[in-house]
């Protein structure tokens, strides 16, 4: 049941709908759902706790996520003021109470690292060797090719382009990703910044074959209009 809950928000959150980036709909159901078995005796258990925890945390940031015009934006763009400190009050008490138990599940890691994220306040100082040592755990719990990426990103961060292409090229089963259009983009990105042009050029151009909306089109559209990409001379 709560890994259905999971899914349900991460639908909203970023799913593949062809119309929406965002459906915030989704994600609100999907914590009146989990806060209804948290009322119950059988069903209130700490797994329950962090998945609230993550969702709150999460939902925290959609105010955050698009612009006026309804285009995507970066973690790192997104005005914190925008993000509900309310939810980030009430994620950060269901963490403590996810707490109770001896048994740590996956949700329990991802609200930690979601906390981290929440409690920086800008980009450059979130704490990067917190979120990898985070990514560490939750790779030994739960290992997948989309931890894989997400905790190559943070040493990205961390440690700089060269070591995110690095640990991208390591991930097993790295096909399955390749259906993810922000996998593409995430690689553009690291090329770019490595001053790979043409390597650059390609990926966000697979990302934007694959881009499931509008939003995402015009967001990838924006990054592929960077000068240094466009620039020849440079």
């Amino acid at each position: 049941m709560l890994r259905a809950l999971y899914l349900l928000f991460n639908e909203g959150y970023h799913g593949a709908s062809p119309h929406a980036a965002v459906r915030a709909e989704l994600c609100e159901e999907a914590l009146r759902l989990v806060y209804l078995l948290l009322e119950h005796r059988l069903t209130s258990t700490p797994a329950g706790h962090a998945l609230a925890a993550l969702m709150n945390l999460h939902a925290a940031r959609l105010p955050g996520r698009l612009d006026a015009g309804g285009n995507l934006l970066l973690l790192a763009d997104q005005d914190r003021s925008c993000w509900d400190a309310a939810r980030i009050a009430e994620g950060r008490r269901q963490l403590e109470l996810s707490a109770a138990g001896a048994e740590l599940t996956p949700y329990h890691v991802e609200s930690a690292i979601a906390a981290v994220h929440a409690q920086a306040p800008s980009a450059g100082q979130t704490d990067w060797d917190e979120i990898v040592s985070l990514y560490d755990t939750l790779m030994r719990i739960a290992p997948s090719p989309v931890v894989a990426f997400n905790r190559a990103v943070a040493l990205a961060q961390r440690f700089g382009s060269v070591r995110g292409l690095e640990e991208i090229a390591r991930i097993k089963d790295r096909k399955r990703l390749e259906r993810y259009p922000f996998y593409h983009a995430a690689v553009a990105e690291f090329e770019l910044q490595l001053g790979h042009r043409a390597e650059a050029r390609d990926s966000f151009a697979a990302a934007l074959k694959l881009a499931r909306n509008p939003a995402e089109r015009r967001f990838l559209q924006e990054r592929m209009s960077n000068p240094a990409l466009l620039d020849r001379r440079i």
